[in-house]
């Protein structure tokens, strides 16, 4: 018998979104299995909203060199959701900072990407015993919300069905050809020529259950402090480079600022490999005790920002991060487009929203299993 489906894409984040309205629009019938109520309310949701232009990798070109590439493309489809009306700046410490003022520049020069030195108005809002020097850049936010709008009204009108409150428990092989996809949910268990593990920190989570080997990755419980700026800083938005250091940024989602800390933003870390007992991430976000470090990110950021001794605290975001291990060396953010071979199952995991280009690009070139 055919299967029900062409593609089923387990996952209703901004990657699986995406990669079912390509998958659609090369005219393949496709349903997204979520396991909430919504699309993108997640990882999709609670990140910093950035749209990078390059300039957070100087340890990494490739993944520099692809946000430059990428950048243009995300402002050009996703206009309506991008913010682009706030002054942002990189900052490079003169302390336990992984590059200098130089090589920061030397790295910008090698993929491009637009720099020049902040006027001294600005400068003067830094400590310079701390801060070795301020770079005016081109980067961008984006409103979550809206594009959830956008991608939700885009895959409505491509006619691709979505399951919300489905969760797919595990994928196999079935006799004769094809993918039996067991759901816990009302609609039941469905079947489909190929699925799609786009589930990002419970990737694991779904192999584990179809008997599939693991994927090591590395995960991490994240606080994303939303934070009202002082009126000096209302238009303001900036990164501390290249090491234990912070980053404000826009959330439109809100009308607030994200404040993300290197040193206080993780609260817990653990890994998905041979040697570690399994612990899924919705129990750790869900029994994890919620006592904030913000007191510890804004005193912190003081000692760069003086300014900032008068922001406020509005509330804290709360979510599990995924990564690749081989980013810890150099903080690259690769993806990953894993085929299980023999069984019809891809796995995607997408570090940055610009990675979504590359992705489809892995998938429209039918890409041999690999991290890139």
């Amino acid at each position: 018998m055919a299967p029900d489906f062409d593609a089923v894409v387990i996952g209703g984040g901004f990657f699986g979104c995406s990669l079912a309205l390509h998958l659609r629009r090369t005219g393949r019938r496709v349903v997204v299995l979520e396991a909430g109520s919504d699309l993108m309310l997640r990882a999709s949701y609670v990140n910093q909203a950035r749209v990078h232009n390059g300039y957070h990798y100087p340890r990494s070109i490739l993944t520099g060199l692809r946000s430059r590439v990428n950048f243009p493309r995300f402002v050009e489809k996703f206009r309506d959701c991008v913010v682009d009306d706030v002054d942002t700046y990189y900052a490079v410490a003169r302390r336990f900072s992984n590059v200098t003022a130089r090589q920061f520049e030397t790295f910008c020069r090698r993929i491009e990407a637009p720099l020049r030195p902040a006027p001294q108005s600005v400068r003067g809002l830094f400590n310079p015993d701390l801060v070795e020097q301020v770079y005016r850049v081109t980067e961008y936010a984006f409103d979550a919300v809206v594009l959830r709008g956008m991608v939700s009204k885009a895959l409505d009108e491509a006619g691709v069905e979505i399951r919300f409150e489905t969760e797919a428990k595990a994928v196999h092989r079935m006799d004769g050809g094809g993918i039996a996809v067991s759901c816990a949910g009302s609609e039941g268990d469905l079947t489909a020529s190929h699925v799609y593990n786009c589930t990002y920190s419970h990737i694991n989570e779904l192999l584990r259950n179809s008997d599939l080997p693991i994927v090591p990755v590395k995960h991490e419980l994240a606080e994303i402090t939303l934070i009202r700026m002082p009126e000096e800083l209302s238009n303001f938005a900036v990164t501390i480079m290249c090491g234990p250091f912070f980053s404000i940024m826009p959330f439109p989602a809100r009308g607030l600022r994200s404040l993300y800390h290197v040193r206080y933003t993780l609260h817990d870390t653990w890994y998905d490999d041979a040697a570690s007992a399994y612990r899924d991430p919705d129990q750790v976000l869900k029994s994890a005790p919620k006592t904030s470090h913000q007191a510890h990110m804004l005193k912190d950021a003081v000692r760069y920002i003086p300014a900032l001794e008068r922001a406020e605290y509005a509330e804290s975001l709360w979510e599990v991060r995924t990564v690749l291990p081989r980013s810890e060396g150099d903080d690259s953010r690769p993806i990953l487009y894993l085929e299980h071979d023999g069984v019809g199952l891809t796995t995607i995991v997408g570090a940055k929203i610009d990675n979504v280009f590359d992705m489809v690009q892995f998938e429209s070139a039918h890409a041999e299993p690999t991290e890139s």
